[in-house]
């Protein structure tokens, strides 16, 4: 076969495609363990997440389940092509990815306008928080957004490195584990963009503070402030870099981490808080943690904004009642200690809330765009613990596994749900499957009363000595004989001598875990003082007195162990997550060394049963491996049948029918509901796929050659529309200069689109800008409608942008054109000069002055030089214009006032000089006849004194002489000659003589 200039042997690269492709399952297993021969076999399980592993395929599906293992590397598959690859891209049409699930939720909430939420588990160290990360990218960079939503989108990832910093910590099993559960909550609104957010936070971790194993870290923040903060910063709170130094940061002699730059961790989280929009004084609350770690008291009390000595005497004393009578008693060093301890945890843990409270303000829904978010929905995104089995386990793993008792419980029964649902949708008998139900051991744990937390509530609560050994006898008395409880006491003689006399052992749905009682009851206490609580109430540092709230201490109710703070806030959580419908992120870490490549089947085998992966395989294998849409189906697999291909033109049961029969699928092997084909075995699946390989060949010609002929085809339909448009236009150019008809309308309406598009681009940008495009003769009147439309518009835009001091001026600039303009010399040196509101400072105007004009206020002042009658000699002046009247002023003393309604006109000479006669009326006795002034700014105050007086058209403009009248009936003259510098004199004839 030739294709352009070369020779291709398409047969032999399909036949090396379609074997290549026909051993891949062997190399890799499959992508969706439904489709595993050996479903019930946990090493067939294993095995094939293992090839996968091997070939960097860390996503595998259990039906609508992502099984993720940690690659512990970087790996090429999050980039933003691959956002856009599974973009509205059908869940199973593409490889198993976190950009699938994420996809896909976001596309079931916007089409079935109902909550979704996205459950991601797995031990410390599998990948949770990464999990999470990817899916918050993913809506940031996919979902529809403008400025504001896409500031959103920064907050709610920035969110991430705050968390971190504040609830991470280094573990034996992972060097950023979270220590705390996190709910978030994405909301979209009715377009399906991110609006707002919220965050709920779950058992942090508060004994890290005070405690820490061998090769672990208290949070980061401690270290990150240590090596990131500056100099200044240090000094004020009286820190030195070295870790040692602080005992809350060494008792797990690991203060340095090779993999974590705690000084570049520390920059990222300064600047996601200025992303967020934390201000200056709540970003202190590092400060204020770092002084839990602090052993210099003044530098703590500093912080604390406490009275010292009221802190010292809480710390080392306290507080009994008894009859009614307050007595003081000192603390042993030991109590002390802990006090000191039960301080520290209180300020961490406070704060930490306090800080999630900021964030969710932060993410909190605008109410700019509250109206827009209505019949829009939510995504929420649960990051928790996994099931933790540690070498000593205490108070903190039996609540982290209760957790995941419940949300196991919640796993299976929703898995099982969906499942009846989509059966019972399709019309299929549903069987029944077998499956362990932990209902018994969450009864075992939480029912009240008789629950391990009810029990441990009492022991607390309990006057007497109560101690973690009486809870543990108090367990035994209670619990005795239920098949999930054991201890040392109650053990057979085999596990009694692996079992501790201080443990209780629970057979939860993963496995054994033992429970070392020892500070069981001091944990669930939880608890300061209330000498202590009284102190922290009366704190000056804003934050504090935040977190620790007066009422506390006025409140006389004892508050909330802390395992039944958590029962009750998992509780909530189940509520809120059944309200929702789920998606499932199941994490797995693949060895513990958290080295690349490396695979740890026993360590894997432990977590594949923590997450009940075999249990929810099981169910989603109850009746059938596999299961599509008819048209999916169909338009995968109709190559196979002459009679569906290339396309099938009835309906698509039908269809499927027709497809499934010529293959020869046997009733056993499958069976059509209402909307999708349900097939029982993989193996039939399997064949399909291996005769839909061979096929392939056949099917590439037939497309090959479709292609050719209908690129072949275009371009012939191309030539012929190029040489009709060719001919149409040089016709329409013949008959250009004729009437619109059928010859050149194609022409002229290209040459009309043509002048228009140019208009578009070169349009006048300002009301002085008078160019305008060249029309053809066609459009001459439209485009003078169209010039004069446009200079409308600019000029409404121009003065909708003129602010009220600048329309003022230029109002003032248009009465002076009118009456200067081509009249008076002096007038073109005005035009770019502004108007002043009063030539006279306050000052300048004697007090005396103001006080006779009284209500009247002065609107406008200028120096003027006033020439008397007889003589013409000349006297300083101020001329103040009110509202109503004029006043000339000499110093104290208002001269001669000048109302506005008796004025008679204003004469000006036509020359450059500032002379000008107000015209008074003759038979007033008051007046004195008129009033000859002069001033620097004459433009400005006779355009002032027009527009107050409302006498505009009473200026007049003498090119020669201003006759003016004189008292009793006498008349005086001024004359204006040209010269080279002003001088005013008195003339030979008597007259007033200007030169200008």
């Amino acid at each position: 076969m030739r294709y352009r200039g070369r020779e291709v042997d398409v047969e032999g690269r399909v036949r090396l495609v379609m074997e290549s492709a026909l051993t891949a399952r062997d190399r890799v297993g499959v992508q969706d363990f439904v489709l595993l021969e050996n479903y019930n076999s946990e090493a067939a399980f294993i095995e094939n997440l293992r090839r996968r592993f091997r070939e960097n395929l860390i996503y595998t599906y259990i039906g609508s389940v992502l099984v993720s293992v940690n690659p512990y590397k970087e790996l090429e598959i999050y980039s933003k092509q691959q956002m856009e690859r599974y973009r509205g891209v059908s869940f199973y049409e593409i490889s198993p990815h976190i950009y699938a699930v994420s996809d896909n939720t976001y596309r079931a909430m916007r089409t079935e306008r109902k909550d979704q939420c996205i459950l991601i588990s797995g031990e410390s160290g599998a990948g949770k928080t990464e999990a999470s990360k990817k899916i918050l990218l993913y809506y940031a960079v996919t979902c529809p957004a403008n400025d504001h939503m896409a500031a959103l989108g920064d907050r709610l990832l920035q969110s991430n490195p705050v968390l971190e910093a504040f609830g991470n910590a280094k573990t034996l099993r992972n060097d950023n584990s979270s220590r705390f559960g996190k709910y978030m909550d994405v909301q979209f609104d009715f377009r399906g963009a991110p609006v707002g957010g919220h965050i709920l936070n779950y058992l942090l971790e508060k004994s890290r503070v005070v405690h820490q194993n061998h090769g672990e870290r208290n949070f980061h923040i401690f270290y990150q402030l240590l090596d990131g903060g500056d100099d200044d910063l240090l000094n004020t709170l009286g820190l030195d870099r070295n870790p040692q130094n602080y005992n809350y940061l060494v008792k797990g002699n690991c203060p340095r981490v090779s993999s974590i730059s705690d000084k570049n961790n520390w920059k990222v989280v300064m600047k996601a808080l200025s992303v967020i929009g934390f201000t200056e004084a709540e970003v202190q609350v590092e400060e204020l943690q770092k002084g839990i770690a602090e052993n210099r008291c003044v530098v703590v009390l500093q912080l604390l904004g406490v009275d010292g000595s009221a802190l010292t005497e809480a710390l080392t004393h306290k507080k009994l009642t008894a009859k009614g009578e307050e007595m003081i008693s000192p603390l042993s060093f030991e109590q002390a200690m802990s006090a000191r301890d039960a301080l520290a945890k209180a300020v961490y843990g406070r704060t930490f809330t306090w800080l999630v409270e900021k964030l969710n303000q932060s993410l909190a829904l605008r109410d700019e765009i509250h109206h827009s978010s209505k019949g829009g929905s939510v995504i929420g995104l649960l990051d928790i613990y996994g099931f933790e089995v540690l070498q000593h386990n205490s108070f903190e793993q039996f609540c982290i596994n209760y957790c995941n008792e419940k949300l196991q419980q919640l796993f299976i029964e929703l898995t099982l749900r969906s499942e009846q649902e989509e059966y019972e949708t399709e019309g299929i008998a549903w069987e029944t499957v077998q499956y362990f139900d932990n209902k018994i051991i969450c009864d075992l744990i939480e029912e009240k009363h008789k629950g391990i937390i009810s029990i441990l509530d009492e022991e607390c609560l309990r006057p007497g000595e109560a101690c973690d050994i009486s809870f543990l006898e108090k367990l035994e008395d209670r619990l005795g004989g239920h098949p999930h409880f054991v201890t040392h006491k109650l053990a057979n003689g085999k596990t009694r001598r692996v079992m501790s006399r201080e443990e209780f052992r629970l057979l939860h749905y993963a496995g054994e875990v033992n429970y070392n009682v020892n500070g069981f009851l001091d944990k669930n206490n939880d608890s300061l003082s209330r000498n202590l609580k009284e102190v922290m109430c009366q704190s000056e540092n804003q934050i504090l007195s935040y977190c620790f709230r007066r009422e506390e201490v006025i409140d006389q109710k004892r508050s909330e162990m802390a395992a039944s703070q958590f029962k009750n806030s998992l509780m909530k959580l189940m509520e809120i997550l059944m309200s929702k419908e789920p998606s499932y992120v199941r994490c797995i870490k693949p060895n513990d060394a958290k080295q690349p490549g490396k695979f740890d089947e026993v360590l894997v085998r432990h977590q594949v049963k923590y997450l009940g992966l075999m249990e929810n395989l099981r169910v989603r294998r109850a009746g059938f491996a596999y299961r599509r849409r008819f048209e999916a189906f169909l338009q995968r697999y109709k190559p196979l049948c002459p009679e569906t291909w290339p396309n099938w033109h009835g309906r698509l049961v039908d269809g499927v029918s027709t497809l499934v029969n010529h293959l020869g699928y046997k009733p056993e092997e499958y069976k059509l509901g209402r909307s999708k084909i349900f097939i029982r075995f993989p193996k039939t699946l399997f064949t399909t796929e291996d005769m839909l390989e061979a096929k392939r060949p056949d099917i590439v010609i037939v497309i090959q050659s479709g292609w050719r002929g209908m690129k072949a085809r275009r371009r012939a339909k191309r030539r012929r529309q190029a040489a009709d448009l060719i001919r149409r236009f040089i016709k329409g150019f013949i008959y250009r200069h004729e009437e619109y008809c059928l010859e050149n309308e194609y022409f002229l309406d290209h040459v009309r689109y043509s002048f228009l598009k140019n208009l578009r681009k070169n349009l006048p940008q300002n009301v002085l800008d008078k160019s305008w495009p060249t029309p053809p003769p066609s459009l001459v009147e439209a485009s003078e409608h169209l010039r004069t439309l446009n200079m409308r518009n600019m000029v409404m835009k121009y003065c909708r942008r003129v602010q009220p001091e600048w329309k003022k001026q230029m109002m003032q600039k248009v009465v002076a054109s009118e009456i200067f303009k081509d009249q008076k010399d002096s007038y073109p040196h005005s035009v770019g000069r502004l108007f002043l509101d009063s030539r006279l400072e306050r000052e300048q105007i004697n007090l005396k002055v103001v006080q006779t004009l009284g209500n009247d206020k002065v609107q406008y002042g200028i120096s003027v030089v006033k020439y008397d009658r007889r003589g013409f000699k000349p006297r300083p002046r101020q001329l103040l214009l009110t509202n109503t009247f004029a006043v000339l002023v000499d110093r104290t003393k208002i001269k001669q006032r000048i109302d506005y309604a008796a004025l008679r006109g204003i004469s000006v000479s036509s020359l450059s000089d500032g002379m000008f006669v107000l015209h008074m009326p003759s038979e007033d006795n008051k007046q004195k006849g008129d009033v000859v002034l002069h001033c620097d700014h004459v433009i400005e105050l006779v355009t002032k004194l027009a527009m107050m007086a409302n006498k505009t058209s009473y200026v007049n403009v003498n090119p020669g002489s201003i006759r003016f009248a004189v008292a009793r009936g006498k008349e005086g003259i001024v004359d204006f000659v040209r010269g080279s510098e002003l001088k005013v004199t008195k003339g030979k004839r008597g007259h007033l003589l200007v030169v200008s």
